[in-house]
């Protein structure tokens, strides 16, 4: 693993209820290491509810119809606020392909393409993350066995030194923008939805 810096923990009020929060920046030569966080509540059990969910500027904090991925997060922080556990924001935009190509994907997804011709056409796999930043976050804090809130069979495939004991499913209705999306990720990805 990189160079890791790691912030302070601090606390973080929110509609969903009060977390801690703690970040972890990526070092590079370059100093454009990417900064991911992880919100967390006091009663962190040794088998905690885990969702890694990864950046989705559009769909997380502007609202987007054309994912699931804010309805996701949402669905996350109140779960985690309810029941206890961790939240990894993953901050690799765009399964990592980034927030420019992301957009392009977008206008090729609005000409026709789906989500991973989309990635296709412009040079890119379906999915373009790693996670070994996530396994770093979750030893840093010593767990070793979570149950993981995901539909995405490859987070489970990722994980590896990690004991998943549970997969725990994210139940979004699906509206008329994101359908095709959806049905893409079930069929071509491989999510349970």
């Amino acid at each position: 693993m990189k160079n890791i810096e790691i912030s302070q923990i601090a606390t973080l009020p929110t509609k969903y209820g009060t977390f801690k929060i703690q970040a972890f920046k990526e070092i590079t030569d370059c100093n454009d290491g990417k900064e991911h966080l992880a919100l967390f509540s006091d009663d962190l059990s040794d088998m905690p509810i885990v969702r890694v969910h990864s950046e989705c500027l559009t769909g997380d904090a502007l609202g987007s119809l054309k994912c699931d991925c804010g309805e996701q997060l949402h669905f996350a922080l109140e779960l985690i606020a309810k029941e206890g556990g961790m939240l990894i924001y993953h901050r690799q935009e765009g399964r990592n392909i980034g927030l420019l190509n992301k957009v392009n994907a977008y206008a090729l997804q609005d000409k026709g393409y789906n989500t991973v011709e989309a990635n296709h056409q412009l040079g890119f796999s379906a999915d373009e993350r790693t996670y070994e930043i996530v396994e770093y976050i979750l030893k840093h804090f010593n767990i070793s066995k979570l149950k993981l809130l995901t539909n995405n069979p490859r987070k489970i495939e990722s994980l590896g030194s990690i004991e998943i004991v549970e997969r725990l499913p994210i139940r979004i209705k699906p509206n008329p923008y994101n359908e095709k999306y959806l049905k893409t990720k079930k069929d071509e990805l491989g999510h349970f939805l």
